[in-house]
């Protein structure tokens, strides 16, 4: 009678503790206050772009007194917006279809391959996420003008890819691990080679995996600054990050425009985040409990 009751009890409070110990109402109000830290400034910049330039620099995070939809209207307008974007687009397609092209036959060849150095080879590969791209951005340059890539897409695509590989590699790696090696052994038997199991067989698997690498070698390169600004010369081939120095005079700046821009810029990168969240969810935590 008395183990009822405790069990009773037990399962009763159940519900106000998550695992752990932590208690639910704790956890939620860590989620709401980080929740908080990123939904704000998002909220800013969009009713930022609503405000004229004189009523954002008395109040930039409350309300519009008159909702300025010229700004946003304007940029949209306007053929050169369209042209950032476009340009955005085509470097970061690029992008993620090389890097994920790439990344995933390494890392099936690292779980599924046996060759000597296979180790060594992957942890000279992990090197690369020590280093930013930063930190080499004059040899890089140096190189890229050597191959006559300048102004061009490829100048900016190819060191994307070659710095996300690292990541993208071990993402790769890890989820490719927990495939039952069943399905490799069978392929076999049955006459499948190694492309035919790749293609056939592992990619139809590995969704959350592919949806995850695609959208976090997307957003990156959908935001990159620095290596864009070195490549291009010409404001034709300017990707967004770039195009807001447009609304950046010599003596001021229109900051009600720059943060319209930016609303609307971020959209693209938001849009395919939430479509692929729940993708993203599983290839992110693939792994992570066993049994």
């Amino acid at each position: 009678m008395t183990d009822n009751a405790s069990n009773h009890r037990a399962a009763t409070a159940s519900p106000r503790v998550a695992a752990g110990g932590v208690p639910v109402m704790l956890r939620y109000a860590v989620l709401f206050v980080v929740a908080g830290v990123v939904l704000v400034p998002l909220i800013a910049t969009a009713l930022g772009g609503f405000k004229s330039l004189g009523y954002l620099r008395v109040d930039p995070f409350g309300l519009p007194r008159e909702w300025e939809w010229t700004n946003y209207w304007d940029i949209l307008s306007g053929g050169r917006y369209w042209r950032l974007m476009l340009n955005s687009v085509i470097i970061a397609v690029l992008t993620v279809v090389l890097t994920v092209g790439v990344s995933a036959m390494a890392a099936f060849a690292f779980v599924h391959v046996r060759f000597f150095g296979a180790t060594f080879l992957f942890n000279y590969l992990l090197l690369g996420l020590m280093f930013p791209a930063a930190t080499a951005i004059l040899p890089l340059f140096i190189k890229i003008r050597d191959l006559g890539l300048l102004d061009t897409y490829w100048g900016v695509v190819l060191p994307q890819v070659a710095f996300g590989v690292a990541t993208s590699v071990l993402l790769f790696r890890n989820y490719f691990k927990q495939l039952p090696a069943e399905l490799f052994e069978a392929a076999l038997i049955d006459g499948c080679g190694y492309f035919k199991f790749f293609w056939y067989i592992v990619l139809p698997l590995s969704r959350p995996i592919l949806a995850t690498v695609s959208v976090i070698v997307f957003v990156h390169s959908w935001n990159a600054y620095l290596l864009p600004l070195v490549v291009f010369n010409r404001e034709s081939n300017y990707p967004w990050p770039l195009g807001i120095m447009a609304y950046q005079g010599e003596y001021s700046t229109e900051w009600n425009l720059v943060l319209a821009f930016i609303t609307l810029t971020i959209l693209p990168a938001v849009i395919m985040f939430f479509a692929a969240q729940k993708h993203i969810v599983a290839g992110l935590t693939a792994g992570s409990v066993k049994g």
